[in-house]
């Protein structure tokens, strides 16, 4: 499988690489270090008394991910980054030691989306767009297999439902 992924990583490099997507995609990968970008919308959204349970829902399900992905996950499976077999490619380098799979920013940024959707909030269309993007950013800038990502869009799903679900079973006014 390996193999496979490292294919799809290197048509990526030979097809899309050129200077302006590498600043780019950079820039907006790093939107998604520690999960800045979402946590000032789940911030954004818990001030605006209007999307006060949106923006609980989206809190709960970027607790739910850190939990899954960065604490759980990670650790236990512990899996190297592609670019460790081309040093030479990467443009950004995640902290030594931060496993691979799942892709925390995929993870986070579709938690943000399915609990955005799951709330009924139409916001979770640019927030799609802004995963998407990020989740191609982390194959371009060759920092997680394909698989990751895989597995970071599968998780998000997961967590950012259970975050709307949460949201849904507590009664109207209590968020």
């Amino acid at each position: 499988m390996q193999t496979a992924e490292l294919m799809i990583l290197d048509w990526i490099q030979t097809h899309f690489r050129c200077e302006a997507l590498d600043t780019a995609l950079t820039f907006i990968s790093r939107l998604g270090d520690h999960g800045e970008i979402w946590i000032v919308l789940a911030a954004v959204l818990l001030v605006v008394r209007s999307c006060r349970r949106q923006g609980a829902a989206v809190s709960c399900a970027l607790i739910l991910d850190l939990v899954a992905c960065n604490i759980l996950l990670k650790p236990l499976i512990n899996r190297g980054r592609p670019f460790l077999l081309h040093p030479e490619l990467p443009l950004l380098v995640p902290p030594p030691g931060d496993a691979s799979f799942p892709s925390g920013h995929t993870a986070a940024s579709f938690a943000v989306v399915f609990a955005l959707k799951g709330c009924g909030s139409p916001l979770w269309k640019p927030a799609l767009a802004l995963a998407a993007v990020m989740a191609f950013s982390r194959l371009y800038l060759y920092v997680h297999w394909p698989s990751d990502v895989l597995g970071g869009i599968l998780l998000g799903a997961a967590v950012g439902w259970a975050g709307a679900k949460m949201m849904e079973s507590l009664p109207k006014g209590k968020a």
